[in-house]
């Protein structure tokens, strides 16, 4: 099991000399490209019993996005302010990601975005410094939170190509 800091470093060196917004701008575009004319029914398919779905991954985006949606407008509202872990796997439970569909939950997930990326585009130098302390992760700044997330989005579009080219070669 990976430890918070194992994590945090981990998603941060998938970053590296990569733009947190130009990242965040085409990940859902990507995702879009990867599932273009999979079936349904593939997408809902575990490539292994303790691995996620393609459909059950872009369910939990959508909901990571709204975790970072509430995380960026306390720190930006409240600097300082404290932002708490989430269980995963209970908002797997809870939102019933395997019944999911992949591609409403990439909708709701690329409108989730684009509120956040509109949010992105109107902050002021000092507002992307403003920060929070993250109950696992520590201090992290609105920038820091962005940069993260970024790392997330590329963790999960590497899962999905590699479950998508197993569907597209057969195996």
């Amino acid at each position: 099991m990976e430890s918070p800091e194992q994590y945090k470093a981990r998603i941060l060196a998938l970053m590296e000399s990569k733009d947190s917004l130009t990242v965040q701008r085409e990940t859902a575009n990507q995702m879009a490209e990867l599932i273009a004319g999979i079936p349904a029914e593939q997408l809902c398919q575990r490539p292994a019993p303790d691995k996620w779905s393609v459909a059950e991954i872009l369910a939990h985006l959508s909901e990571a996005e709204i975790g970072s949606s509430w995380r960026y407008r306390q720190m930006i509202e409240h600097d300082g302010a404290p932002l708490s872990s989430y269980d995963q796997d209970l908002w797997e439970s809870l939102g019933g990601y395997a019944s999911r569909d992949a591609n409403n939950s990439l909708h709701l997930f690329r409108l989730l975005r684009e509120a956040n990326l509109r949010m992105f585009d109107q902050l002021s130098p000092g507002q992307w410094q403003r920060h929070g302390i993250h109950s696992e992760r520590g201090p992290m700044s609105v920038a820091d939170l962005a940069r993260q997330v970024a790392g997330h989005d590329i963790n999960h579009l590497e899962q999905v190509r590699k479950v998508v080219a197993q569907y597209r070669s057969g195996s």
